[in-house]
């Protein structure tokens, strides 16, 4: 039989010009392009949060049925176990529960501050709240002499003389002039974490701590303290910036003031707990992880809505609405519930060490903490080689978020991803509009109401939309 010739012949040229284009599809898909199927399916990520999202329904089951959820506490413990039951509604591959030891202070009776014979206001009280970890005053109360400070240099140059006997009264605000608040809470912060244990070296019996707040309101604002082991742990409570501002005030009328303060709070031993993880398993490269979480955790007063129910309810639903839009993920993709962050960080470093000794190896990790309003962008860190590329990837890719208003910045991720560091990942934080967060910021004004559904829903997808370039393109 002869040999039959072909019907056509590709000529020299034209194979040439397929090998090129083929060359450079491969080159710009690795480089990470943005592409009209890409920019469809983000529309499509959108769409599906804007019309069928459930953080909203769940955050305010979060915050209404269970309320705040302070680590140890029956609230907690509720939280972890209505959050499991959700997530086993999804269809995931895996849902499970991580145990962890967590601390254990409860407040107690309500903190009783009041300043003791003024000249001009007699005896008034001052709104506050006992920093998270403070040791209680005792059943009859401290009553000593004030004396202000708005910084380190002041504390130091007052010494043992200026100090020894009274209570240390830190006054310094938060700077308005940062347009980034979290900057102003960052130069402040200082005060509230170390203030009890440098004051104690110095003979102080006592710490009041200007609120963490830019607002001028009456409503204190906790968070954690941290105690030097080495000195005496005095009692720390927060007060309200009116009440910051009418003390500083009388200070500099009167020339001195006495305070009684009383609380009733105190550490319990450790207790179990858990965190709380759902996954999609990857179809190509499933032991490399993606994770997208929040803290479920929260201080004992409003809802803990913005902190961190918001975040872990938009985690929730970022795989949701991953499922709900038919994609199928090439690395896995896990939403991880934090416990423990406000007052120990014991749920994020317990995920850590878990995932290196499983050999786990995590691509990414975006975390939901700065509350749940506008979004606004990500800001990413991690290993410097890594952040570059990165970078260079996202130059081709930032014309997708356009449209949603999203920008990325260097600098800062999330605190309960921070232990995954080490993995050479990348590491990221939400960033929603940040003007509102600490106004309502570890205080009883957190709560469900103050929460916009269409903001909520936006940063939902916002996430899901960053989680499915990183898991397409990797970095």
């Amino acid at each position: 039989m002869k040999n039959m010739a072909p019907a056509f012949k590709i000529a020299p040229s034209f194979l040439l010009t397929l090998i090129v284009v083929f060359t450079l599809q491969q080159q710009t898909y690795a480089q990470g392009p943005a592409t009209d199927s890409d920019a469809a399916l983000i529309r499509k990520i959108y769409d599906r949060a804007l019309t069928d999202g459930r953080c909203y329904p769940w955050l305010e089951h979060l915050s209404l049925n269970i309320g705040h959820r302070l680590s140890g506490s029956t609230g907690a413990e509720k939280a972890v176990a209505w959050t499991k039951s959700m997530l086993d509604t999804m269809g995931l591959d895996s849902v499970w529960l991580q145990p962890v030891m967590v601390p254990h202070w409860v407040r107690g009776e309500a903190e009783q501050v009041r300043v003791v014979g003024s000249k001009k206001y007699g005896t008034f009280n001052m709104n506050a709240l006992a920093l998270g970890g403070s040791v209680g005053t005792g059943a009859k109360g401290i009553s000593a002499e004030v004396v202000e400070v708005r910084s380190w240099e002041e504390l130091d140059n007052l010494n043992e003389r200026g100090i020894r006997g009274k209570i240390v009264f830190y006054n310094r605000p938060m700077d308005a002039t940062k347009i980034r608040t979290f900057e102003a809470y960052g130069g402040a912060v200082d005060q509230r974490v170390s203030g009890a244990s440098r004051a104690a070296k110095y003979g102080a019996v006592g710490v009041l701590v200007r609120s963490m707040t830019l607002a001028l309101d009456d409503y204190p604002h906790t968070g954690s303290l941290r105690y030097d082991t080495t000195v005496t742990s005095i009692p720390a409570v927060a007060i309200s910036t009116l009440a910051a501002e009418k003390l500083g005030g009388l200070l500099k009328e009167e020339g001195k003031a006495t305070v009684f303060m009383k609380t009733d709070c105190k550490t319990l031993p450790d207790v179990p707990s858990f965190n709380v993880i759902g996954e999609i398993r990857g179809t190509e490269r499933p032991g490399d992880v993606i994770a997208i979480g929040g803290h479920l955790d929260s201080w004992d007063v409003g809802h803990g809505a913005h902190d961190d129910g918001t975040g872990c309810t938009q985690s929730m639903d970022v795989l949701r609405i991953l499922q709900r839009t038919g994609y199928r993920p090439r690395h896995t993709i896990r939403c991880v519930l934090f416990m423990n962050e406000e007052n120990g960080l014991r749920g994020g470093r317990q995920y850590a060490a878990e995932a290196e000794r499983k050999g786990e190896y995590h691509l990414a990790a975006i975390e939901s903490d700065a509350g749940g309003f506008t979004p606004r962008g990500f800001s990413f860190d991690g290993d410097e080689a890594v952040i570059g590329k990165f970078f260079e990837k996202m130059q081709a890719l930032e014309p997708l978020f356009e449209p949603y208003g999203l920008t990325f910045t260097r600098g800062g991720s999330g605190a309960d991803i921070g232990p995954l560091k080490g993995m050479k990942g990348l590491l990221s934080g939400y960033s929603p509009d940040s003007q509102r967060y600490f106004d309502l910021h570890h205080t009883a004004a957190d709560t469900f109401d103050k929460v916009n559904k269409r903001e909520l829903e936006l940063g939902a997808a916002s996430m899901a939309a960053l989680v499915y370039l990183l898991d397409k393109y990797g970095l």
